[in-house]
Order: structure tokens, then C-alpha cells, then sequence
């Protein structure tokens, strides 16, 4: 049985680890971290966690922690993860981090859109923890940087088409909605029921999104060249799901048929990335509570344009479960496992 600590378990990422961990076959959670209800029990704290998560919160020092797990997650803020993910690797531990210090390959394109880097020389034995597209690098690693939610629906999205270079990179244009879970749980009042209910708005517009630098690598890496896009992110009045609406103008004449064959050759075995049929477009209540990723698509041949549909659940196959589908990978287990519930509907 794998000993497993959350290091940031009273977020909603940190939550939903334990959602999905409590029934994984092979794990136990050992350790459950948090400041603010440090003596609680985490189902206390979330009380859907009832009876199937025995764990009481603690403020331990990463020094303290080594010795109560053998794998760790480190679902914390920005800057916190690269002060507590150098000390686990040093004790021989396995981390997965669910923030985005370790995300960026360039620490000086990090610090430009984040803060100062204090471990740089950790980030090339990180990698990128997108298993459909890096699963030979995750199973060798000792730390995986977990994707961030936006870049996970882009990149699984645009991957075959850019890996066949049937479009103009300079034209790609992404659309993307999320709910409001991705926000954090910390209070603002961005966040309120009534700033959010009944509406529907934009925010980090003009290219300010922090997620855009790690987009923009990943579509990069894929086409073997620089890609520059243009990303607005807005806000929906749900809880969870993303759905990435991304435009780009074709180099090559496909027909529609050509197009579905492409994307069912391109993730053929892949268990979490779901293809839909023509005709068939998804939507975020269909992927909801579920590692799935679905992607739809359709030509505009007025416009000589292909339109990618990709919806995901943003704190599962965005955040906690794309995290344990690393842990999975990390430690020679099948990598569904824990992870094979259907979406939650209605």
C-alpha cells in the first residue's frame, strides 16, 4: 500500500484528492496538511469527505513530513510549492505538484509572469505531467508538475493538429470558459454568489493570463516551433468544468471524415480522452466529476477554419485527478486506476 500526503488539503484541489484517493485500491492517506484548520478532521472541514476519510489536518514543517508518507502532493499556492518540493526530493520522496512553480521550462519566463524562482535548478528534473502527450518521461521522474487546468483542454485539443501542421499556428484563437471553482476557495468577492450567478464575463484579457506562458510551450513543443496565441478566459456561473472553444486557419484541405480519423488515430488506447462522434459536440456536463477529457470539432469552410470543442472537469482531469493519473504512471500502477467513475449527470 502507498503511504500518500496531501501538503494543502483544505483547498478544492486538496479536497478532491482525498475525494478520489479515499476509494483508490492501492493508497492510503497518511498525512493531510492545512494552517488554517490544523486539529480538524478533514471531513469536518468538508463534510462530504463523512466516514470515507479518517484524517485529521495538521501544520507540519516539510521537514516533519518526510517520514509520514512516501508519495506527496503538493496542492499550494505558487512560490510555497518551491519551498516545500526540494526538501521531499532530497528525503527520496515522490512529488507531484499541483501548482505552477515546476510548470515552466524557462525560470526566466516564469519569474516574468510569477515571482522570483528560488530552486530554478529543480526545473529540469520536473516533468510536464500531461500523460497523453509525456507518459515515458512521467514514469521515470521523481517530480511531475501537474498541468494547469487551461492548458490541459488547449494542449489535448490542439496536439494532432499541430503534430500535422494542417494549420497556420499564427491564427490559433482560444475561447475558454470556467467555472468558478478554479478560482480557489479563498474568499473574494469575485467569487461571491452574486457576483457570479446569472452572469457571464471575461477577465485577464489582453494576454495577461498567467496560464498563457505554459500554453504557449506546450502548442510550441508540439509544432517544433515558436507559437504566439491569442487566449481569453471568462468566468460561468457553475462550479466546476471548462470548456475551450479554439479557432485556427487550416494550411492543408481536410474533409470532416479526414478530421474525426485524424483525432481517433491520434488517441487511440488514451482511456481519458474521449472522441466525439460527427455530429456529437461536448460539453462540461458531460465530463463533470470525471478524468475525462472530450473533444469535438467542426470545419468552417466558408471561413477556412477548424473549430476544437474540449471540455473537461477543471479540479479533476485539470487539477487532483490528471495528479493521481501522474501518481499512477510514477509508481508502475495501471494508470486508470482510482480514476474510472463515470461523470457525475445531472
Amino acid at each position: 500500500m502507498l503511504r500518500v500526503g496531501i501538503i494543502g488539503a483544505s483547498g478544492y484541489t486538496g479536497v478532491e484528492l482525498a475525494r478520489i484517493l479515499a476509494t483508490h485500491p492501492e493508497v492510503q492517506i497518511t498525512v493531510a496538511t492545512s494552517r488554517q484548520y490544523a486539529g480538524q478532521p478533514l471531513s469536518s472541514v468538508f463534510p462530504n469527505l463523512r466516514e470515507r476519510v479518517d484524517i485529521t489536518c495538521e501544520n507540519l514543517t516539510p521537514a516533519e513530513l518526510t517520514d509520514r508518507a512516501d508519495f506527496f502532493f503538493t496542492a499550494v499556492p505558487h512560490k510555497t510549492a518551491m519551498d516545500i518540493v526540494p526538501i521531499l526530493l532530497a528525503a527520496g520522496k515522490k512529488v507531484v505538484d499541483l501548482s505552477a512553480d515546476f510548470r515552466i521550462r524557462d525560470a526566466a519566463v516564469y519569474e516574468k509572469w510569477y515571482q522570483k524562482h528560488s530552486c530554478p535548478e529543480v526545473i529540469k528534473d520536473a516533468a510536464y505531467g500531461l500523460p497523453e502527450l509525456y507518459r515515458s518521461q512521467i514514469k521515470k521522474c521523481n517530480l511531475v508538475a501537474n498541468p494547469g487546468c487551461y492548458p490541459t483542454s488547449i494542449t489535448l485539443g490542439l496536439a494532432p493538429l499541430l503534430r500535422s501542421k494542417l494549420i497556420d499556428p499564427s491564427t490559433i484563437i482560444v475561447d475558454s470558459k470556467s467555472g468558478t471553482s478554479g478560482a480557489g476557495r479563498a474568499a473574494a468577492v469575485g467569487s461571491l454568489f452574486c457576483e457570479v450567478a446569472d452572469g457571464f464575463r471575461p477577465y485577464k484579457t489582453g494576454g495577461t493570463h498567467r496560464h498563457i506562458p505554459e500554453i504557449e510551450q506546450e502548442l510550441s513543443a508540439l509544432y517544433n516551433d515558436d507559437i504566439t496565441i491569442s487566449f481569453t478566459p471568462h468566468l460561468l456561473p457553475i462550479s466546476r468544468g471548462i470548456l475551450s472553444t479554439i479557432y485556427a486557419s487550416l494550411d492543408k484541405e481536410i474533409s470532416e471524415d479526414e478530421l474525426h480519423g485524424l483525432y481517433r488515430e491520434a488517441y487511440d488506447g488514451e482511456t481519458f480522452v474521449r472522441i466525439c462522434p460527427p455530429g456529437v459536440l461536448p460539453a462540461t456536463q458531460h465530463v463533470r466529476g470525471s478524468n475525462c477529457c472530450d473533444i469535438g470539432m467542426s470545419l468552417d469552410k466558408r471561413t477556412n477554419r477548424v473549430i476544437i470543442m474540449s471540455a473537461i472537469d477543471n479540479i479533476v482531469k485539470g487539477a487532483s485527478g490528471q495528479a493521481i493519473q501522474n501518481m499512477n504512471l510514477m509508481n508502475g500502477l495501471p494508470e486508470e486506476t482510482g480514476l474510472m467513475g463515470a461523470p457525475f449527470f445531472p
